[in-house]
């Protein structure tokens, strides 16, 4: 990156970005890497990032682990297929417990974002996870991290309306990297 670079990225030192209905298309429970789909221009705003010199990484829940729905096998070669189709990540954090564990990383808890963050060498300030719905947006902000929602239908509107108050909205992910970036927050 060049000299004053991060002040033309409004600081950010990494996006994290959750799985599931954000960068690839939300198959419950899936366990075959044929499902995988990326979701509309997901691999040209990865690209970008990457060459702007913005790490990148994935923070996922996955409780079908915990639900004995999915093997961490079966995750693996999901998460590889993420990979191949939209990679490469600089990290990828997954929390395989479920929502009554009382684990520290299941978003909406701010474990993986850290761990993220730990892992590229960055500040979590430094951090921005964009998500689907209000746990990405709480795992962030819990972290120190700021975050951009990008509802889909699944996305509740008490949802929306936190993010607005609290983060930033996005229409898509090239909106959301827009933003996260240092563009115009959408109301």
């Amino acid at each position: 990156m060049r000299p004053g670079g991060d002040e033309l990225l409004g600081g950010v030192r990494a996006v994290l970005f959750d799985r599931d209905g954000t960068i690839v298309h939300d198959v419950p429970y899936n366990r075959d890497p044929d499902l995988v789909a990326p979701v509309d221009g997901a691999r040209e705003v990865l690209d970008s990032l990457r060459r702007r010199g913005v790490a990148v990484g994935v923070v996922s829940n996955q409780s079908g682990i915990a639900r004995g729905l999915i093997t961490p096998e079966q995750l693996t070669a999901v998460n590889a297929r993420v990979d191949e189709l939209l990679g490469p990540f600089d990290t990828w954090q997954v929390c395989p417990h479920g929502s009554g564990d009382g684990c520290a990383c299941r978003k909406p808890a701010p474990g993986m974002v850290l761990a993220a963050a730990a892992a590229l060498g960055v500040d979590p300030s430094a951090c921005v996870v964009i998500g689907d719905i209000g746990a990405d947006v709480g795992a962030a902000l819990a972290a120190g991290a700021r975050a951009v929602l990008v509802p889909t239908p699944v996305t509740r509107a008490e949802e929306v309306a936190f993010a607005r108050e609290h983060a930033a909205v996005a229409s898509d992910l090239g909106q959301a990297v827009e933003i996260a970036l240092g563009g115009a927050v959408t109301a």
